[in-house]
């Protein structure tokens, strides 16, 4: 059967029947679905539009061209609302125009890529492109690149030079930056960290058609600055609906809003006060606009290309132009005489009338380096040409200006003429132009574009084209030959054409007319320049037109080399796109003579340091139209300030050029004054242009991006600094004399008076002459600068100096930069000297950080001016760096001090350039001299003078009222001296009362004595010969024999009269490092007190307390010394004592000085610079140790003192414990769980949970399998440590053999016989016996009701560590096994005062002595939670004493014992931790920074704690990782964790009651970062296990602060926030809340990226790293030779692994180093030659070592493994070669990566034992 038809009508009527019920579906869909605020209409073809209800200021134009109606709106799909506001767009977009995310790849964490699909919708301009793809990259931390373009067409991108080049580094995954919308697509930019929207493109859809892009984002502030290149009349951009156009464009700077030469679709946006700031670049050449609205929102609008946005993050606006500059490449240096005053004119008219120019201008003495000729120079306007008429004489101009040092630049144009020269000859240039090819074309491809500029008809070069640019560098050439000439002016380069498109016209098609035409000048595309369609190398004039311009600089670049070879010479170009300023420097172009443009000029030099081009100015006196004398007086004064300072003018006008307006006029005079301080100030502002081309700073800079945080400088543009520090504030309208200025929060200095000013942080009237403009430099400047000349050739040759500007806090920074000015890559070749400048308590550090540069003219700073001191100078010595010991003290000659401007001026220096200097200025402020005598609270007048002082107050904050008298004191009465010291007796000064203590008896006569026991230490002791008063019981190792040759000996001491005093100098600098010569000297039997002035402000150490900073703050801050059961806290005495400092002298020189006294006292410092120690009690026994170097003061002082102990190679592993283990299980749980996570781990501690009721010695039942358990760990290579403390409880109904045997020895601390023999009871932790805690009581009555009586081991006693020892081996043979102990509340400590019940027996003065230092509870008297001051002690000599004495040495008393027994039960050495320290303790144990907080500022506290017991004698240091106390958080743990890997005793420990923070109870991520960082730790062991031997042998510190390192570097003398591992790991870690990056300082030698093998490229140095969440830096230093092992769980198991070697080569190629073993717990091994000790050196391709001492047992004897050579250089490393101690060799396996420069060979297959000597050499095939 046939199938039915239907008829035509019955298929009309299906399809409408069809068509009705989709459209009927489709209503009644939107009809449900409707979202409220939505407002739909229908249009005609079935879309449609859904109007959001949005603010005004937030809608985006749909129909940006001209003619919108209702009706056009809507046939775009767009809302058409009219408003009675024009600039308000009335058609604006849908929220259902755009595209939708069909699928999303993201192949790393850094990247996502997207297909995106256009959403059904009517078409603005036609050609929309249906299928897109997104593709972001997280390219750095603070670079986001996003690119939107076809997914099926190549369509044009911009072919940038440098852009490629750019390498990638992110580390934060894209997803904290990028959120992508889907439906419709839009994606928002956040800040990383704090999720703040940055660029939200949500507000309008996408659009991209073939000729139209469009899209729209909103901003979070409106401090929008940039976009270019334009007149912008501010520099803050109007957000008030201004569009602006962008293509180059041979326009007039006039004010309008119209297009000019440049092309920078690029701006900054300052987010608020923080300073934290982005920039957006769109990398786009096409025609485009932008539309800022006040949302605050922008709209870009191309009309071609594609879409590649980069988005800049930085913490400063500073930091986004140097993140920006970073990508399009940075600026060159110009050469220096480039930045002298420049003259030219358009139309000289001949060569005489150009020199008679010079000669007038020569004639007034104007600072004036180099004259321009314009086209005029010509034959008939024609390239490469010269008028052989009017210029006859050109080509002998530039010797003409040579001869008195100036230069000479010219012009040209691209435009090439097509016609003959004079006499109908060939033009040659166009004819091998032709030949090349060289032209731009017509749409054809071929026929060369014709059009009309300067010469006439014309062709174009086509700058694009290889055959352009070979033939442009070889004209160029030929005519450098016949013209010499100095550098080289580019113009008309937007393209500029005087035709419309070409002399034919243009042709009709979407190029010359494209669907929408941006708001450019005469809304047409080839207006004054090519037509669209032409062609290029590079594609369609239409895509390419605004590259013009940059493509003819870099092909002029080629051409600069050719000519100019090694010199640097210099570009000027007009038309410009990012990336010219790597090459190029830029005018802002033809403006006029007037006022406006004088005042516009700023904001186009501040936008052109955005965009990279800082060799930046306006024409001066401006360039069309005449300008009146009083314009271009004011334009001279202000250009004298422009980084390209160059007068010019038009044809047809008067001349401008200074001179002629008649010599002396003011005019004339005043132009001089500023141009000779510019040419005094060029060595800052060439420093400027260094800082420019090697980090991206802005050499002209806006005040806001200094101020940021100071709303008040948002706008402000008619101001502008020079760097940070000069300030110029010029008159900018006519008939004024005041101008409305603002002064930034900072100290500022009047430039010419040198006086301070009073104003900051105001506006202020400004009285500025007509012959004045503002000038002021900001405090902390230190600002180089050289006598100024009449032009540089001159100026270089003369002395340089110095102005320094002190800041609020005295200070001041600076550097200088000098090369010879003119050479090629001087940075790249090291050819260049660099400074760093640095001033702080009266010296200036001159420090030459890069010396490869020896100028000609022997320069020689000659003078200083030092700015803001109020008051003279007592002195001024210079000392120069490479010959610390010869010190000069300049002659009162050489020294002016104006004290009503409070400036000191030093002349006659003569410090040669390229070296190393200290200059020092002694101050004597009158009241930094006093010295208090009342430091107790709450004196008055009438209690100072009834001490016999001086009352007198002060407005100075923190100044003593109450002062001693200057002959307050002791007076020397006799001496005698020998060659091994002095002799000394001293009477007290009676005509003054007694100390003002009457409870303190004066001691009248003392005697000295000065004992000189080494060359580099001295002993000066001073006591009551009449009275056996106590002294401190602790050993010291001094030589039997003094040194008695005064030739060897580093000091000279001297003694005064009245008062006495010590002073002991450092012979070599004639530095005091010692002086007591001062007032208030007291010795009483209860109060001693003694002062001495410091040798600098530099001062490290004093413990134990917590300190804010590593070096001291000498603002009249007091610390308190008296060992405390005290948490770490600001000003908080804690557990130990440590009366020791380092000193740092301002010759570099370091000195360290011991008071050897153990009773409470504290020290004082003030800034005279002075410290006073007061102590009550013994006697005043000084040790000092003269270094020179901060590390030979450290094993200098060890060998007094104690070498520090060798702990157990296990010791160094990761370590876990907690107080609050609940029991055996819950240990045993966390092993396995550490274990099962792969995170290595050595050490388990049992805190007190363990003990029976806290009874030392007595298992808890709950732990009864505990030493089950330890055995079984041990057995896996595990150790445990156990937690042991002094108290003893004697409340115990069973028998308890510890306090048992205890007190039948004899062993606990008793009253005196006297009063009762009996036991001191205290209660520490044990509870008594059968009580039940009910720890929901406060802690007092806890303590009441539960605690059990105490009693305290007198350790200093023979018996007792013969009990001590019994009892520790009855623990370890019947109860558990273990492998190290921790003593801890040995201070000692107790939780009552002095005794149960409280009261103390004996003299109460001891309990509250009659001066109470500022100690923790002061108040409640020295017993606050310890023993009885008059407690008995009895020394091992027998002698009896106070505990009010020997308290401070409790725990120094208990860790030798402690140490002894371990040994002995044991049978290895082991480790024991001791939490109360006293100097000497590190003989026997190491030390936990105690019961600190889990707070972030604990992390860089720690760094500072583990230094401070660097200088005291205890490397093996550490803080409880995470924190004791409170809940940790878990990035704070993280970061803790990281840098805790790098504490020498690295162990994570919190308290009871608190969350778990071990590293398994975070999570995986968690997990697997600890495992990461402990994994490194492990990996260097062998290197850390090799400077704890170092320590123990020699002293050297293994924790370094950077300044023992780099101590001729005065920057490293204030980090804290950064520590070595010995000379060569620097650790830089992340120490702040959500911080991504750290900035860390990088001294000035070659480090290598530890993660990565690179050489980091900076030194000397400040440098952000980025630093996310999983990393932590590493830098290895080169030079030095690292040994490592492959990490494993534990190092049981690690050390059985090969020994491989990083050998990170110096500049040189060379490095050293040293490798310890032994089998890492024996007893002694270095005193036995039980060990290993190899040196290792590298040196031309070859690694050898050297065996110092083999006296290793077989069994732990290593292999070599693989050996990582980094820095091997970039040729290929093809062969390697193992030779053996027997001469034989074997091939090696090199892999060499010539990216990282790494070579790695791996040894381990060859099975070489490193106890016999090796080398390893490298090389290359070649």
């Amino acid at each position: 059967m046939g199938k039915r038809r239907f008829s035509s009508l019955e298929v009309i009527l299906l399809v409408l029947f069809v068509l009705m019920t989709v459209a009927a579906i489709t209503m009644i869909a939107l009809f449900v679905t409707g979202e409220p605020g939505i407002v739909k209409n229908e249009i005609s073809d079935g879309f449609v539009h859904q109007c959001p209800n949005i603010p005004l200021a937030e809608r985006v134009d749909c129909f940006p061209d001209a003619g919108a109606s209702q009706m056009k709106c809507e046939q775009r799909g767009c809302c058409w609302s009219p408003l009675d506001q024009t600039n308000v767009p009335w058609c604006y977009f849908p929220t259902n125009h755009g595209y939708t995310v069909e699928s999303v790849k993201e192949p790393n964490p850094h990247e996502i890529i997207a297909q995106l699909k256009r959403m059904p919708s009517p078409s603005l301009f036609g050609g929309d492109v249906q299928e897109l793809t997104f593709h972001a990259e997280m390219q750095t931390n603070n670079r986001l690149r996003f690119k939107i373009y076809d997914t099926h067409n190549k369509r044009f991108e911009v072919p940038h030079e440098h852009i490629p080049t750019v390498s990638k580094n992110p580390s934060n995954p894209i997803s904290t930056t990028l959120e992508v919308l889907h439906k419709p697509f839009g994606l928002i930019v956040k800040r990383h960290g704090t999720n703040k929207a940055l660029f939200d493109t949500t507000m309008a859809p996408l659009v991209f058609a073939d000729q139209y892009l469009q899209l729209s984002a909103r901003l979070p502030s409106h401090n929008i600055y940039g976009i270019g290149e334009h007149v912008h009349t501010r520099y803050r951009h109007d957000t008030n609906w201004r569009t602006w156009p962008i293509f180059s464009r041979d326009a007039f700077p006039n004010g309008g809003t119209h297009n000019l030469y440049g092309h920078y679709p690029f701006f900054l946006c300052l987010e608020d006060e923080s300073g934290k700031s982005f920039g957006v670049f769109l990398m786009n050449s096409n025609a485009m606009e932008m539309t800022l609205q006040p949302a605050p929102a922008v709209t870009y609008r191309a009309i071609g290309g594609i879409l590649d946005f980069f988005i800049l993050f930085g913490d400063t606006p500073e930091q986004v132009v140097q993140e920006f500059l970073e990508l399009i490449g940075r600026p060159v240096i110009p050469p220096y005489w480039s930045l002298g005053f420049q003259l030219s004119r358009w139309d000289y008219g001949s060569l005489s009338e150009v020199k008679k120019t010079v000669e007038r201008n020569r004639a007034v003495d104007l600072p004036y380096d180099i004259q321009y000729t314009d086209i005029d120079y010509m034959e008939d306007k024609k390239d490469f040409t010269y008028d052989k008429v009017k210029f006859r004489e050109l080509p002998q101009f530039a010797d003409y200006l040579h001869e008195k040092g100036q230069r000479y630049i010219l012009i040209l144009d691209p435009a090439i003429a097509t016609s003959k020269r004079v006499g109908n000859t060939p033009y040659e240039s166009y004819d091998r132009g032709t030949a090349k090819n060289a032209w731009v074309t017509e749409s054809d491809g071929k026929t060369p574009l014709i059009g009309e500029v300067w010469p006439g008809e014309t062709v174009f070069p086509d700058y694009t084209s290889k055959g352009c640019i070979e033939w442009w560098v070889d004209e160029y050439e030929r005519f450098y030959a016949e013209i010499k000439h100095h550098a080289l002016w580019i113009d008309m380069n937007e393209v500029s054409n005087f035709k419309q498109g070409s002399n034919k016209g243009c042709a009709i098609n979407n190029l010359n007319y494209p669907p929408y035409t941006p708001k450019i000048l005469d809304n047409l595309m080839y207006s004054k320049t090519l037509c669209m369609d032409a062609k290029q190398a590079w594609g369609n004039h239409y895509d390419v037109h605004s590259l013009y311009g940059y493509s003819m600089v870099l092909a002029t670049d080629s051409a600069l080399k050719r000519v100019f070879k090694g010199n640097r010479t210099l570009m000027l170009t007009r038309s410009s796109f990012p990336g010219v300023g790597k090459y190029s420097g830029h005018w802002l172009g033809d403006n006029g003579a007037n006022w406006n443009d004088i005042k516009w000029a700023i904001p186009g030099m501040l936008e052109f340091g955005l965009f990279g081009i800082p060799y930046i100015g306006a024409d001066i006196c401006g360039f069309f139209d005449d300008s009146s004398e009083e314009l271009c007086r004011r334009w001279m004064q202000v250009g004298a300030f422009y980084p390209f300072s160059r007068n010019h003018n038009a044809q047809g006008y008067k001349p401008q050029d200074p001179a002629y307006y008649g010599a002396g006029s003011t005019l004339v005079e005043s132009s001089k004054h500023y141009l000779r301080i510019r040419y005094t100030l060029l060595p800052y502002l060439y420093t400027l242009f260094y800082n420019a081309n090697t980090k991206g700073e802005t050499v002209v800079r806006p005040v806001l991006h200094e101020f940021y945080s100071d709303s008040a400088t948002w706008d402000v543009d008619r101001q502008f600094l020079w760097g940070k520090y000069l300030l110029i504030t010029p008159v900018l309208d006519p008939g004024v004399d005041t101008v409305r200025a603002y002064i930034p929060d900072a100290v500022w200095y009047n430039y010419e008076t040198m006086e301070r000013l009073a104003e900051r942080k105001k506006h202020v009237d400004m009285y500025l002459p007509a012959d004045k403009l503002g000038l002021h430099i900001r405090g902390g400047a230190v600002l180089p600068t050289q006598k100024p000349e009449v032009t540089t050739t001159y100026s270089r040759r003369n002395p340089m100096g110095l102005i320094v500007a002190l800041d609020d806090n005295n200070q001041a920074s600076g550097e200088l930069f000098w090369d010879d000015g003119d050479s090629r890559e001087t940075v790249e070749s090291g050819n260049y000297i660099h400074y760093k400048f640095s001033v702080t308590s009266g010296v200036l550090t001159m420090q030459v950080t890069h010396a490869g540069y020896s100028d000609p003219n022997n320069l020689v700073f000659e003078n200083i001016t030092v700015l803001g001191l109020p008051h003279p100078p007592k002195s001024v010595s210079v000392t120069p760096g490479n010959h610390p010991d010869s010190t000069t003290v300049l002659p009162n000659t050489n020294i002016f001090h104006d004290g009503a401007k409070e400036v000191l001026f030093l002349h006659g220096l003569s410090l040669t350039l390229g070296e190393t200097y200290v200059v020092q200025w002694d101050l004597d402020a009158e009241e930094y001299q006093r010295f208090d005598c009342y430091p107790e609270d709450n004196s008055d007048e009438a209690k100072c003078k009834a001490r016999g002082c001086i009352w007198q107050p002060s407005n100075i904050e923190r100044v003593p009222w109450c002062f001693y008298p200057k002959d307050y004191g002791y007076a020397l009465t006799a001496v005698k001296e020998t060659n091994s010291g002095l002799t000394v007796d001293i009477t007290r000064n009676r005509k003054y009362r007694s100390s003002g203590r009457p409870q303190s008896r004066d001691i009248d006569n003392l005697r000295v004595e000065i004992r000189y026991h080494t060359s580099d230490m001295l002993q000066f002791k001073i006591w009551d010969p009449t009275s056996d008063r106590y002294e401190v019981p602790v050993p010291l190792s001094v030589p039997a024999t003094p040194e008695t040759d005064e030739s060897k000996r580093m000091y000279k001491v001297s003694v005064s009269q009245n008062p006495f005093g010590i002073q002991v100098i450092r012979k070599s600098t004639g530095t005091k490092i010692w002086d007591s010569a001062v007032p208030g000297f007291t010795f009483s039997d209860m109060f001693i007190q003694v002062s001495t002035r410091l040798s600098s402000t530099f001062v490290y150490g004093f413990g134990e307390t917590e300190h804010p900073t590593y070096k001291h703050d000498l603002n009249y801050h007091t610390w308190g010394m008296f060992s405390k059961d005290q948490p770490p806290g600001y000003k908080m005495n804690c557990y130990g004592v440590h009366p020791f400092y380092m000193g740092l002298e301002t010759t570099a020189h370091a000195h360290g000085v011991l008071l050897l006294n153990s009773n409470a006292m504290d020290v004082t410092f003030q800034p005279t610079p002075a410290l006073t120690y007061r102590t009550l009690g013994g006697i005043l026994d000084f040790y000092m140790v003269l270094g020179p170097t901060p590390e030979m003061v450290v094993q200098e002082y060890t060998a007094l003192i104690g070498r520090p102990v060798l702990p157990a190679y296990w010791s160094l592993g990761f370590q876990l414990c907690r107080y609050g283990y609940a029991s055996d299980s819950e240990i045993e749980s966390l092993y396995k769980d550490m274990r099962a996570a792969g995170i290595p781990y050595d050490v388990q501690y049992a805190d007190i949970d363990y003990m029976d009721r806290q009874l030392d010695f007595v298992l808890d039942p709950e732990f009864k399998s505990l030493p089950a358990l330890v055995d079984s760990m041990r057995g896996e290579g595990m150790r445990f440590i156990f937690i042991l403390d002094p108290a003893i409880s004697g409340n115990e109904t069973n028998h308890y053999p510890a306090f048992v045997r205890g007190k039948e020895a004899d062993v606990f601390i008793k009253w005196p016989e006297h009063l009762g023999d009996g036991i001191v009871w205290g209660k520490v932790w044990p509870d008594f016996p059968n009580v039940t805690v009910d720890e929901s009581l406060d802690w007092d009555t806890q303590v009441e009701l539960y605690r059990a009586f105490t009693a305290f081991p007198d350790f200093f006693r023979t018996k007792t560590a013969a009990w001590w020892h019994q009892e520790i081996k009855d623990f370890y043979n019947h109860i558990t096994k273990f492998d190290g102990l921790w003593i801890d509340m040995n201070e000692p400590a107790s939780f009552v005062h002095g005794t149960v019940g409280g009261n103390c027996l004996g003299d109460p003065l001891l309990e509250n002595p009659p001066y109470m230092p500022p100690l923790e509870s002061k108040h409640l008297g020295l017993n606050h939670k310890t023993l009885c001051m008059n407690s008995e002690q009895i020394l091992s000599n027998g002698k009896k004493v106070r505990h009010y004495d020997v308290h401070n040495l409790y725990g120094w008393s208990h860790t030798k014992p402690t140490y002894d027994a371990l040994l002995s039960v044991t049978g290895k050495r082991g480790i024991v931790v001791t939490r109360s320290t006293y100097p000497s303790s590190g003989k026997w144990a190491g030390h936990w920074l105690g019961d600190n907080f889990s707070s972030w500022d604990q992390l860089y506290k720690s760094i500072i704690g583990m230094m401070e017991f660097s200088l005291f004698g205890i490397p093996y240091t550490g803080a409880d990782i995470c924190g004791f106390f409170n809940t940790a958080e878990y990035e704070m743990c993280l970061r803790w964790m990281q840098l805790g890997a790098f504490y020498p005793y690295s162990r994570n420990h919190n308290g009871k009651g608190n969350p778990r923070q071990d590293p398994v109870a975070w999570g995986a991520a968690f997990a697997a970062t600890s495992r990461d960082v402990l994994n490194i730790r492990y990996t260097l062991l062998p290197y850390l296990y090799t400077l704890m031997f170092e320590a123990h042998t020699k002293g050297n510190t293994v924790i370094r602060p950077l300044l023992h390192e780099f101590v001729n570097d005065r920057t490293t003398w204030e980090i804290y926030r950064q520590f070595l591992w010995g000379p060569a790991l620097l650790i830089s870690p992340a120490l702040d809340k959500g911080a991504r990056d750290v900035v860390g300082y990088i001294p000035n030698v070659r480090w290598y990226d530890y993660h990565t093998a690179r050489d980091v490229g900076v030194r000397g140095q400040m440098l952000k790293m980025p630093t996310p969440l999983e990393h932590i830096n590493l830098h290895i230093r080169g030079g030095y030779i690292i040994p490592w092992q492959k990490p494993e769980n534990n190092t049981f198991y690690s050390r059985k692994n090969p020994l491989g070697l990083i050998v990170a080569l110096n500049d040189d190629g060379t490095a050293q180093g040293s490798f310890f073993w032994d089998d890492g717990e024996g007893i002694d091994t270095v005193e036995r030659n039980q060990h290993l000790l190899i040196s290792f050196s590298a040196k031309s391709n070859t690694l050898s070592s050297e065996i110092i001492h083999n006296g290793l047992d077989p069994a732990d004897l290593l292999i070599l493994g693989t050996v990582k050579i980094w820095g091997a250089g970039s040729t290929k490393i093809t062969e390697a070669t193992l030779k053996a101690s027997d001469g034989s060799t074997q091939p090696l396996t090199p892999q060499h990566n010539l990216d990282t420069q790494e070579l790695v060979i791996d040894v381990s297959p060859k099975v070489y034992k490193v106890n016999s000597p090796f080398t390893i050499t490298w090389k290359s095939s070649a």
